[in-house]
């Protein structure tokens, strides 16, 4: 859900955020699962910037995630909250098993308080269960998933995030990315069943230049607005389109439609069909 407020404001007027009140924390966060985490706001360890329109932002405690459960197989747990993680968009919930760990988990849509959860080949096809892909009906969807088995999860780890199991065949899974690629995974590689919730995070309008400011983003600025010692789309007598036949980077490189991928990824055999691309 997505709440929204009286336009009190010019920034109010478009302003929503996502509604928390679905959120039930009865517990408080265990020490051992919080921690605080040094940022390079962009820069590297020369102090030079070399990722953009990143720097300031809240001070926040990052709280660490249980993507594995590989040392959690078979030993039941309670889901003790359904919390809001300022580090990422999906949910977390704090997961209580029965020899007394406790561990936080991504929250899947429909998880509540005090559900049981478990993962090992005995759960059940439930959201927030995690068991081997060769376990799980096909069709059904997941999240969480690992890249190669023992990893961790690395797959389909935002806020209503999900891939579809598509098929298993000859020790292999095939799953279909949210960008719609379909990738081939050892079916022996664990997967939490379900779609993240926070769906409607992607609804969510920030409205005003401060609440980005507060996430960290700082202001981009056009090349088109630029001089043309600045950038390769700057110059010109009143507002100008680029000028060029592409768009480029301040670099001189093309900036739209060019594919990143190095062309002989060790991965590539594991890619079925690339994603919607624009080339």
């Amino acid at each position: 859900m997505v709440k929204l407020y009286k336009p009190t404001s010019p920034g109010r007027r478009i302003h929503s955020v996502t509604d928390y009140s679905v959120l039930d924390k009865r517990e408080k966060t265990p020490k051992n699962l919080v921690m605080s985490k040094s940022r390079s706001a962009g820069r590297n360890n020369s102090g030079k910037i070399t990722v953009r329109h990143h720097g300031g932002g809240a001070h926040k405690k990052v709280r660490i995630v249980d993507f594995d459960r590989s040392d959690r197989l078979g030993i039941p747990g309670i889901i003790k909250t359904v919390e809001y993680d300022p580090t990422r968009t999906a949910f977390i919930s704090l997961v209580s098993y029965k020899d007394g760990v406790k561990r936080y988990v991504l929250t899947a849509d429909g998880m509540k308080v005090g559900q049981p959860i478990m993962a090992g080949e005995t759960a059940e096809i439930l959201p927030g269960n995690r068991l081997a892909l060769q376990n799980i009906p096909i069709g059904s969807f997941v999240h969480d998933i690992e890249l190669a088995p023992g990893r961790g999860g690395r797959l389909a780890r935002s806020a209503g995030s999900y891939a579809i199991l598509q098929n298993i065949e000859a020790g292999y899974a095939l799953i279909k990315m949210p960008s719609g690629e379909i990738r081939k995974i050892r079916d022996t590689a664990m997967a939490t069943v379900g779609q993240l919730a926070n769906s409607d995070w992607m609804n969510v309008r920030f409205g005003k230049a401060g609440r980005m400011r507060h996430m960290g983003i700082r202001p981009t600025v056009r090349g088109k607005v630029m001089n043309p010692v600045d950038h390769p789309h700057g110059g010109g007598e009143g507002s100008n389109s680029i000028g060029l036949k592409y768009p480029k980077t301040p670099w001189g490189k093309h900036a739209l439609g060019v594919k990143t991928r190095k062309p002989k990824k060790y991965s590539d055999g594991m890619i079925l069909k690339r994603r919607n691309s624009k080339k």
